[in-house]
């Protein structure tokens, strides 16, 4: 496990720190990180950083101690992040609850340590208390500018929540999702992905249920993994699997999981064809990260494997509701490939459903949903939009290519028993429209893939 937020250089921590650090090796802490509030207490962060192999930190000022602020700070903060073991510009943010310091001059050393995070390519800790409309609105300018967030002791609402998923960013909880009276965060904490949550203890505060009015300490981090596992109703080992690599994925600690091949979502097994895809969708992480949950689907194209090795993982095909051939590639484009695997699931009773963009015929310079009768038994589509200047936009392909879609689809129809067109539920596409298009004037059933 990785204690992402914990305060050690608070004084609670002075006579006994050695222990609390072996503590949290006992229970399963491989990493702690240790963010500044001012630059006194980075210069401490580095002091832990070097006595500790467990300890890495974060440089920054946090809003409390803005009051002080002056842009002159920015260099010597980019001077500590040389140091190896800095890996994140933090604690930062706005308090608007405390209001210990001017809120404009928060608001400017914010965006000031934003900016030196962009800068650096580091990721940043942000906290945020009673002050949700501007955090929301100041990150939100940044997004396409490659800045990447924890938020840490999330309490904010739902709503703002994925609207911070959706530019790729993490939340974390501590031990307040233990407390009796928080069910609201707790419904929170249920609707967040798993693949955007990271774990914390921010000791010595929010100590968790048992413990609750005690100093908090890293090996806590448990009991706010337990809950998170409970409410997502997954085990602990896959909780903490999955958060491990979500740190990794933000501040490059630990080891980036093996290639993913195959992977199941419920009962179904999906089939990581491939990375590569014609088109460049706007609302796609495949040039990202490209995980789904803890599953690793980032594949060059010399990483991509034989039919024969996705055929030893499927095994008995009927243990699954379905084989989907997915991914964050167009699989048509190792059409080849799929149609020997499509084979193996159909000729030992599995079913069958591959996602495409429709460009398969394009692909291939030929018609490949004759192929598919037999083989494939659902295929399903992404429509995208229901014009074809929207869907140029959002796939960033030429207009000729939502015709080609078209066509694809109707002859799919031909050959295979259920074709499905799809939209994503993002804002600026009209659902209505979409289904309309698909049930009604292609004659195909629709389905809504959720976005956050």
């Amino acid at each position: 496990m990785i204690d992402t937020h914990a305060h050690l250089f608070w004084k609670d921590f002075e006579a006994d720190l050695d222990q609390v650090i072996e503590r949290a090796k006992e229970n399963g802490i491989n990493y702690i990180i240790v963010p500044s509030t001012d630059l006194k207490t980075a210069e401490k962060v580095i002091e832990l950083a070097n006595k500790y192999d467990i300890i890495y930190g974060a440089v920054g000022v946090h809003p409390h101690d803005t009051k002080e602020w002056n842009k002159n700070l920015l260099p010597e903060f980019r001077k500590l992040t040389e140091h190896n073991k800095i890996i994140a510009i933090g604690e930062i943010g706005l308090d608007y609850y405390y209001d210990f310091s001017p809120r404009e001059i928060q608001i400017e050393a914010f965006r000031s340590q934003l900016e030196l995070a962009i800068e650096l390519d580091l990721p940043v800790i942000v906290h945020n208390r009673e002050s949700d409309k501007d955090i929301m609105e100041i990150i939100s300018s940044y997004c396409g500018s490659g800045l990447k967030a924890q938020f840490h002791c999330y309490n904010g609402n739902i709503n703002d929540a994925i609207e911070l998923i959706k530019m790729n960013h993490f939340i974390s909880f501590t031990g307040n999702i233990t407390f009796k009276k928080f069910d609201s965060l707790r419904e929170v904490v249920s609707k967040i992905p798993l693949e955007n949550i990271l774990l914390e203890t921010d000791s010595p505060f929010m100590t968790p249920v048992p413990f609750r009015g005690k100093r908090n300490e890293p090996a806590n981090v448990k009991i706010v993994a337990e809950q998170i596992a409970a409410i997502h109703k997954i085990s602990l080992e896959e909780l903490i699997r999955i958060t491990d690599f979500n740190a990794f994925k933000l501040f490059g600690l630990g080891k980036n999981e093996a290639k993913t091949f195959t992977y199941r979502l419920g009962n179904s097994l999906y089939i990581n064809v491939t990375n590569r895809c014609n088109a460049n969708c706007t609302f796609c992480d495949r040039k990202g990260v490209a995980t789904i949950n803890h599953h690793n689907l980032k594949l060059k194209k010399s990483e991509e494997p034989s039919a024969e090795v996705y055929i030893k993982e499927i095994n008995d095909p009927k243990k699954y509701d379905e084989i989907v051939f997915c991914g964050y590639g167009e699989p048509t484009l190792r059409w080849n490939v799929v149609k020997e695997i499509a084979k193996y699931v159909k000729d030992n009773g599995g079913v069958t459903r591959i996602n495409t963009n429709g460009h398969g015929n394009l692909i291939n310079k030929k018609n490949i949903t004759e192929e598919m009768n037999g083989l494939i038994d659902t295929v399903s589509i992404s429509l995208n939009s229901t014009t074809p200047k929207q869907y140029s936009e959002l796939m960033q392909l030429d207009e000729s290519f939502f015709y080609e879609m078209i066509d694809f689809t109707k002859k799919a129809k031909a050959n295979v028993k259920n074709v499905v067109m799809s939209v994503v539920s993002i804002k600026d596409v009209d659902i209505e429209s979409a289904r309309n298009f698909a049930e009604k004037e292609v004659g195909v059933n629709f389905r809504i893939r959720n976005y956050f």
